[in-house]
């Protein structure tokens, strides 16, 4: 797989298929490594743009997927095209189903407890050989040491966390170095989706790009996040400009 990485707004973002990213992880896994992957959208990179804690904080990533249309047609503007969308959720699937199938073991963090209870017993369901090492409600005391404390005893092979950016790449980016091994991810609310608690947009809309508008439509309180696309494309068009100059 190509090295290339490929930057919008200065963020890098690797030059990958979902399947060619998944094999890559599949690698990292086998070798014990420890790895920090971000999957971000439009939202994620303008927060990035304009935060620079926040940006520090994916600094530390090993991976930063185009987890969002609008990043892989900013990519193209900018001449330098990303082959497709690499989203959390599909990531976490199919990391799943590879966990299925090495019996690697893993630790969720995130979501409200009755969803991630609903989370366990579908991975138990459609995943029966993925050994869950430990899990957490996502509402914690920022010190709270407790749930470091059993990733550290448990060891698992990957720490999924359903925080919502930016919590869980702060989370993954303060406490990596307390860890000799493991693949940390943040997926956002897709606990929620595996839970059945909010539907992901059908295939059709998936395909059309649009996403974002059928959850919208859903979730209408989205609607100030939604502000956010418009902004990023507006800094996207200018740096488009500059570079030409």
């Amino acid at each position: 797989m190509s090295e290339r990485f490929v930057e919008v707004l200065g963020v890098p973002f690797i030059n990958t298929t979902k399947d060619q990213f998944v094999a890559r992880l599949g690698e990292h896994l086998n070798k014990e490594d420890k790895t920090f992957v971000v999957t971000a959208n439009p939202e994620i990179v303008l927060h990035a743009y304009e935060d620079k804690t926040y940006r520090e904080y994916l600094d530390r990533a090993t991976y930063i997927t185009a987890d969002g249309i609008g990043v892989v047609k900013a990519a193209g503007m900018l001449g330098h095209p990303l082959p497709e969308r690499v989203t959390g959720f599909d990531t976490f699937m199919d990391l799943l189903a590879l966990a299925n199938e090495k019996s690697y073991s893993i630790y969720l963090l995130g979501a409200k407890d009755e969803v991630l209870q609903k989370t366990i017993a579908e991975i138990n369901r459609q995943f029966p050989n993925v050994v869950i090492a430990g899990s957490h409600h996502g509402f914690f005391d920022w010190s709270e040491t407790t749930i470091e404390d059993e990733i550290k005893e448990k060891k698992p092979d990957m720490v999924f966390l359903a925080l919502g950016f930016p919590r869980q790449e702060k989370w993954i980016a303060e406490r990596m170095d307390q860890f000799d091994k493991g693949l940390f991810m943040g997926i956002g609310g897709s606990f929620d989706v595996l839970a059945g608690e909010v539907q992901r947009a059908p295939e059709f809309w998936q395909k059309v790009h649009l996403e974002w508008f059928y959850r919208l439509v859903k979730q209408p309180s989205r609607w100030k996040r939604m502000l956010a696309l418009p902004i990023f494309a507006g800094k996207v068009l200018r740096e488009k400009r500059r570079a030409k100059k």
